[in-house]
């Protein structure tokens, strides 16, 4: 790069314009100009492209440049012109967050002309110190190392793992008629398993003579893309790099999230936290902690002259810190092994009631990437027999009392039935015990007089059902009308009607029934700034007592011994204790989900499968099939 140097022009007519026996206003102008970039403001500056070609890389950046001070004037030669000194004082917001980075002081010289017009020559040591002549300035952002995600043993869950770039090396088909360059991008997305080939064609073909244009990014060792085939396509390439990965594929995919280069949008609302061409989190906890994952980036600020480089300015990249959950690898593994089999959307959630930890998440291979476990909002069915029985149990209704199992249930001309197969020899007076174990729909409704809405609401609270989160991942609590009415309130007391839950919710209940209080889940332990904090989470306004939680203990033990999952009672270990449920899900496929959610020790554990339908026999089998593979 040429010097640029623009030296003081004296003209009678300029001088006309702004002459003047003092120099601060011009020192003001000079550092306006500056600033802004508008050179025309000051004297002598000459055309914006000469203040652009000297500040390089900076010269978009937020700066502030102000007078610091000003010198004494004095005669600089024969002729006895004067000068003038003037201090500027810097400051650049080089990742544009609003707060300067790099602040520093530079002099120019103001001169005096024959009319008493002051102006100062643009020169390299007035943008920055130690610039030289023929310089500019470079920004470069160096990136930390991403933090990784642990598991609650401190083990690496989420970790630098090897992976292949997959796409066009346009340096071998240099020379290469466009036509020849579009088939063998169309080659590679074909490959990379694009369904418009020709979209990438078009980038590839945009992109610079020597780039090399990405299409997919797969695990070493992946059969997702043919590497014999893309051999054979000229340009085609595989280049071994490393991203932040789980152990596999499908491991806690829907909760963890994946990480990838920054889309444009993610850039344009990072306030200048993110640029083009970052890795960051693109979905799930790699997404909502990308700030704690990522760190800080690194800047250096070089003056450049030819092809050396001189750094001026750094300020060091600081690496990200790991984010410690909760989860347990084999727990979650398991859990997702228990799934596999699942070819609609499903959830299983793994619950220490002792801790409230969260130490497994998974939903199946038919949720296609949704965090069915712990963000589904669906009925609960029967699962929610367990609030209504706290809710009756306040009421005076307790497990040895008597209520009225009917055939249905008629409401304001609604009939509600129980399940298909209900059996007729728990109809009529039964205890509530026996309600509960053989899950009689028409029995909690027929006992509706004794509750109120804000009675259940309460219910639901003391087990957990309806708090706040702990933390800012995402999961749903559930929730639960204070205000039905009618058939609607009539429903929600069987889990239907506007009462919502998730995997997590039901696990939640199962937990807090087992801890004997109201479970907060908790999925961060640390770093400390962003750990969850359940101790900050609003205690429930009724909360559950000793001896209510050991009705409810054993409520749950009678649906294992003697109900609706008698399919438990073979599992090896302490006793399982549980709730089935079946929830219609109404519309025109009229689907009936499938729950279950049970404890066993110091494991809780819920599953939901959509349109698993009646009985305790999809959810429960996989309930049976996870409690019995763990300890």
């Amino acid at each position: 790069m040429s010097s640029v140097v623009v030296l003081l022009t004296l003209s009678a007519g300029l001088a006309a314009c702004s002459g003047t026996d003092d120099p601060g206003d011009e020192a003001a102008a000079l550092a306006r100009a500056l600033e802004t970039g508008e050179t025309s403001s000051a004297r002598g500056l000459g055309e914006p492209e000469n203040l652009e070609a000297l500040l390089g890389d900076l010269a978009g950046l937020p700066r502030t440049v102000e007078v610091a001070g000003l010198g004494e004037r004095r005669e600089v030669t024969e002729s006895r012109a004067s000068a003038v000194d003037v201090e500027l004082s810097w400051a650049w917001d080089l990742d544009a967050d609003g707060e300067p980075d790099w602040s520093y002081t530079t002099t120019a010289q103001l001169a005096e002309d024959a009319d008493g017009a002051w102006a100062a020559s643009l020169s390299p040591d007035m943008i920055a110190p130690e610039l030289p002549p023929q310089g500019s300035l470079v920004l470069e952002r160096v990136r930390g190392e991403r933090g990784d995600v642990l598991a609650g043993d401190g083990s690496a869950i989420v970790t630098d793992r090897p992976v292949l770039r997959v796409g066009l090396d346009k340096t071998r088909l240099e020379g290469a008629p466009e036509a020849d360059l579009r088939a063998s991008a169309e080659a590679v997305a074909s490959l990379a398993g694009y369904d418009d080939t020709a979209a990438f064609a078009d980038r590839a073909v945009a992109a610079g003579p020597r780039a090399f244009v990405e299409a997919i990014v797969v695990r070493e060792g992946s059969s997702d893309v043919d590497l014999d085939a893309l051999a054979e396509v000229t340009g085609g390439v595989a280049l071994p790099g490393e991203l932040p990965l789980a152990p596999t594929a499908t491991f806690a995919r829907a909760l963890l999230g994946r990480v990838g280069e920054a889309t444009q949008e993610i850039v344009e609302a990072s306030e200048g936290r993110v640029v083009a061409g970052d890795t960051v989190g693109l979905s799930g906890l790699q997404e909502q902690y990308d700030v704690t994952l990522a760190g800080r980036p690194g800047l250096r600020v070089s003056s450049q002259v030819g092809a050396e480089l001189t750094t001026l300015y750094e300020r060091p990249a600081a690496d990200g810190a790991d984010l410690h959950l909760t989860l347990d690898t084999q727990l979650q593994t398991t859990a997702e092994i228990a799934l596999a089999g699942t070819t609609s959307p499903a959830g299983l959630v793994v619950l220490r009631p002792s801790t409230g930890e969260i130490l497994a998440a998974a939903s199946g291979p038919g949720s296609e990437g949704q965090n069915t476990a712990m963000l589904a909002t669906l009925a609960p069915g029967s699962t929610y027999k367990i609030v209504t029985a706290l809710a009756l149990l306040r009421a005076g209704v307790g497990p040895d009392d008597l209520v009225s199992c009917t055939p249905d249930a008629t409401v304001e001309g609604y009939t509600v039935g129980n399940y298909p197969g209900y059996p007729a020899a728990h109809l009529g007076e039964i205890t509530m015990s026996d309600a509960i174990a053989q899950s009689c729909n028409s029995a909690l409704i027929n006992a509706r007089d004794a509750l109120t809405p804000q009675a259940m609401a309460d219910a639901a609270a003391a087990l957990g059902l309806g708090r706040d989160l702990a933390g800012p991942w995402p999961g749903f609590l559930g929730s639960v009308p204070a205000d039905a009415t009618g058939t609607a309130f009539a429903a929600s007391l069987i889990g239907q009607g506007d009462v919502l839950a998730s995997p997590l919710a039901m696990a939640t209940v199962a937990a807090s029934v087992k801890a004997g209080a109201a479970v907060s889940p908790t999925l961060v332990l640390g770093p400390g700034d962003v750990a969850d904090d359940p101790a900050a989470v609003a205690a429930p306004a009724s909360p559950l007592t000793v001896e209510e939680a050991e009705v409810l203990r054993g409520y749950m033990r009678g649906v294992v011994t003697g109900g609706t999952a008698t399919l438990l009672g073979d599992v090896p270990g302490e006793p399982v204790h549980a709730k089935s449920g079946s929830a219609e899900a109404g519309g025109d496929d009229a689907r009936v989900d499938s729950w279950m959610t049970a404890y066993r020790g110091d494991l809780a554990v819920a599953v939901m499968v959509q349109g698993g339908g009646h009985g305790s026999g999809v959810a429960g089998g996989i309930v049976r099939d996870f409690l019995t593979a763990v300890p």
